[in-house]
């Protein structure tokens, strides 16, 4: 079993940063893809960003320029530093990781969501 926490949201003000974390646990082997997603109230949930096991990183537009991804595969954790932030931002941010297990499975594991507010 795998689980995923994540940490470093709350409420900041426009223009301010934040930085998320999400650790992963349990049988792990290999992480491949870590993901960043955040979702509003009736709205789909968006990918935000991505980095591959070989660091190769994606953005969606809208963060580009102002979110970088990055990882730590010894602590098995993805981060998500936030700067120039704007109230479009504000949203519930979850961390998804494809692990492959020491069972030579390959799974998506979700956190459960951390809210990030940014104020006007």
């Amino acid at each position: 079993q795998v689980q995923l926490v994540e940490s470093g949201g709350g409420l900041v003000q426009a223009g301010g940063s934040l930085r998320l974390s999400c650790a992963a646990s349990g049988s792990i082997f290999w992480i491949n893809a870590m993901c960043w997603y955040r979702q509003t109230p009736g709205k789909p949930r968006d990918l935000v960003a991505t980095i591959t096991s070989i660091g190769r990183t994606n953005y969606a537009d809208s963060v580009k320029g102002r979110f970088t991804i990055s990882r730590d595969n010894a602590k098995n954790t993805v981060h998500l530093q936030m700067n120039s932030l704007e109230p479009e931002d504000t949203a519930v941010y979850y961390c998804k990781q494809e692990v492959l297990t020491r069972d030579q499975e390959v799974r998506d594991y979700w956190g459960k969501g951390t809210l990030v507010t940014v104020s006007a």
